[in-house]
């Protein structure tokens, strides 16, 4: 267990140095919320269409209209990025890029709907959504968080392993 003890203190160390140190902690935020959230909305998805789990999920309509998960995520987007602008500097940046990390997964979970204006999500075009997705992950981790962390990471695990 001390490998795993050394891992552990080499991730921490790694995270403070890449970033904490220099202010891209509400970035990993973003994130993560992010990435939950899109594998959260995915399972709920798919239990609604296999009928599994049907006194906890379901769809959400309002006078007969479904309600896409998508409108969640606009006003999540809205409102977070206008506290965020209107809000002091001093205030902190954590909740405000999980609640846009979360409003981000709720909208690019339904992508292809803004491309064809019709509910595609099952649909082949629905892949669409999935690939918006994968490239916002592959722009958030390189892009915000740079490369330097994934490379100190990498060589974390390989001394880990042994490599």
């Amino acid at each position: 267990m001390d490998w795993l003890e050394r891992l552990g203190d080499d991730i921490q160390r790694a995270y403070q140095h890449e970033i904490v140190d220099p202010g891209k902690q509400p970035q990993w935020f973003l994130l993560v919320s992010f990435l939950l959230t899109f594998a959260l909305v995915r399972f709920i998805t798919h239990s609604i269409r296999a009928g599994r789990f049907r006194r906890v999920f379901h769809n959400v309509s309002a006078g007969g209209t479904h309600l896409h998960h998508l409108v969640p995520g606009i006003l999540l987007v809205l409102v977070s990025g206008y506290l965020a602008i209107g809000l002091p500097p001093a205030v902190a940046r954590e909740p405000l890029a999980i609640m846009f990390g979360i409003g981000m997964a709720l909208t690019l979970d339904e992508f292809a709907l803004w491309l064809h204006l019709e509910d595609v999500y099952w649909a082949k075009e629905g892949r669409q959504s999935v690939d918006a997705v994968i490239v916002a992950i592959a722009l958030l981790a390189l892009g915000i968080l740079g490369a330097s962390f994934w490379i100190e990471l990498g060589r974390v695990i390989g001394r880990a392993l042994g490599v």
